[in-house]
Parts: structure tokens; sequence; C-alpha cells
């Protein structure tokens, strides 16, 4: 398309929604850039787009996977994408890479560990920086995940860096969560948090192939026997355990099918529904904090104050819950005594 060779703010909305929905990868791109973009004026017209798009999103499998590094996250990724290619679906995987605080940047090399999938015109992979945020999730997620959406891709698979409080973030943004774990490192229920395992909608042991099958599959009877003392998220589903090997792709058909089940599952008690509802109201949440701390830090007001407000604070001199008062008052928005 001409459009294609212009900067990305100059592109209309008419354009990018046209585009998107017609599978344009290259406006695509250009309009995920859009909503990663810290530039207002980017920010604005990407929002424009989202809204034009907004009834061509919600029908795509949402699927989270996470897991600690080495897990073989993108290893069981390339593979199931290329299953699900097989069956005649159209694969989109958001890859979500840590960012330093430091320096600022991500290596994004998601794109070279999925060499398969990344080869395939069905399939679309965006590795993006966390940009520092909670638990390397990008703020834009949902909203590149609308966009692949519009752009036809029914199933959708973010993967998380693994740490902190991602799992969290993500299992707050799709309809199945699944946790990758390896059995063989000593204690097998050391390296998952109670809070992980109640967020998952499913627990896959990976790796369970040649050597490791036996220690897998004790893996697993372990973490079935833990699963039982926790309360499941969910009303009508109870966490399955499975043992896989993304490398052979061994158990990737039944982890597929699992995630049918739960879809459809969810759907008929109306499970489904209610978590994609909720989910619209947290992106909302989500948006509005992101706009109220650009506010702040736009208003000259506290730009002006803020170092001393920081410094005083830094040094004990003044109360934190004192020091956020302080900095509303000067947006107007303090609570009035009544």
């Amino acid at each position: 398309m001409a459009t294609a060779t212009l900067p990305a703010h100059r592109i209309s909305v008419s354009d990018y929604v046209a585009g998107i929905t017609a599978g344009d990868r290259a406006l695509l791109a250009r309009a995920i850039t859009l909503v990663e973009s810290t530039n207002p004026d980017h920010g604005r017209l990407a929002q424009l787009v989202l809204q034009e798009l907004l009834p061509r999103t919600g029908k795509a499998v949402r699927l989270g996977i996470t897991g600690v590094p080495g897990v073989g996250k993108s290893t069981t990724i390339d593979q199931f994408g290329m299953n699900l290619l097989a069956e005649g679906h159209l694969v989109a995987v958001l890859a979500i890479d840590p960012t330093s605080k430091r320096s600022g940047g991500s290596i994004l090399g998601d794109k070279t560990r999925m060499n398969a999938l990344a080869q395939e015109k069905n399939a679309f992979i965006r590795p993006s920086p966390s940009s520092g945020t909670l638990g390397g999730v990008t703020r834009r997620t949902r909203e590149t995940m609308a966009l692949v959406e519009a752009a036809g891709f029914d199933v959708i698979i973010v993967e998380t860096v693994g740490v902190g409080q991602s799992e969290v973030a993500v299992a707050d943004m799709v309809d199945f969560f699944l946790v990758l774990l390896l059995a063989g490192g000593g204690d097998d229920l050391q390296g998952i948090k109670k809070g992980i395992i109640e967020l998952a909608d499913m627990i896959a042991i990976n790796k369970a192939d040649g050597d490791n099958v036996k220690r897998a599959e004790r893996a697993a009877a372990d973490y079935k026997h833990a699963l039982q003392i926790f309360t499941p998220h969910g009303a009508t589903w109870f966490p399955p355990v499975l043992t896989i090997s993304g490398r052979d792709n061994r158990g990737l058909k039944e982890l597929w099918a699992k995630v049918l089940e739960h879809r459809e599952t969810m759907t008929a008690t109306g499970e489904f529904q209610a978590r994609r509802q909720s989910q619209a109201v947290s992106w909302m949440r989500d948006m509005l904090e992101d706009r109220l701390m650009a506010a702040l830090s736009a208003n000259p007001k506290v730009a002006a104050e803020l170092p001393g407000i920081e410094s005083a604070v830094r040094e004990g001199t003044l109360l934190p819950t004192l020091a956020v008062e302080r900095l509303i008052g000067m947006m107007g928005l303090a609570s009035k005594a009544e």
C-alpha cells in the first residue's frame, strides 16, 4: 500500500483501519508502534484507530504463558504455534522482553528463538520491551492484543518474562493462563509461589523427554496434590496438570484441547463473558492511572516542586502520604473536608 511508506503519524485513521483489517502487516506493525509510543500525538491517533477497530475485536483465544527463564517457553510456543497453523489458525505472539532499569535497553530476541514460527506468513511475532513496567508486561499489551485481533489473528499468545509480578498482570488480560514448570530441580514445589498456583488455569511440566520423563511425571503428581489445598479462582474449572515436551512436540495437542475445553466450559456458565467484562474495566482503570500520572508529570507547578518534595521524603522530613496530598493538591484534586 502507498501509505506504508509514510511516517506513522502521517497515516490517516481510515488508512490504518482499512490496512489492518485487510491484513497489511506493515500497517499493523506501525499501529503497534503508535500504541507503544510515549508521544502524546501518537497516543491520540492510536486511540482513534482502536476505537474504529473495536467492533472487530474480542473473538480470539487469548492465552498467557509464563515460566522462569530456561523453562523452554520460546521453544514450546514455536512448536505449539506451528501446530495451530497446521489446523488453520492465525497466530500472534506478543513476547514481552525485560527492560534494564539502568540503560533502558532490552534484548528483543524472542523472534530469533521462534525460528519456525517467524518464517510463517500466518504468524505474527511482536517482541516488545517492558519499559520497566510491572513484571515486564508493557503498558500497551492490551491495545496490541486488540490490534492483532482486528487484523484477523484468532489465537493470541502473550509470553511473559516470568519474573516479578508479571504473572498477575498477564492473568488479568487473557482467557487462559498457562504456567510452564520444570522437573528435576531439587524441591520441585520450591520454585512456584502460592499466588501463581491460584492464578493458573493449567500447569504444564515441560521438557518431559529423554531421561527426564519419569521426573516430569513425578513432578506432575506433586503439583496435582498441591493444587488440592488451594481454592481455584474459577467456580467450574479445576486446573489440570500435564507433562509436555515443546522440543519433541509431545503433549501439545492435549494442551490445546484443554484450552478449548476451558473456553467451552466458561462460556456455558457465563464466566467467560464475566471475565472479559472485568478485564475491560481493569484496562480502563490502568489507562486512567497512566493518564493521571502523565498529567501529574506535565503539570508545571508539580515539575517545579517535585524535586524538593522528593528530597524531603528521601531525608525523612516529610511523610510520604503528606507528600502525595501536597502533589494532588497542586493538581486541584485534593479531597475537600466535609
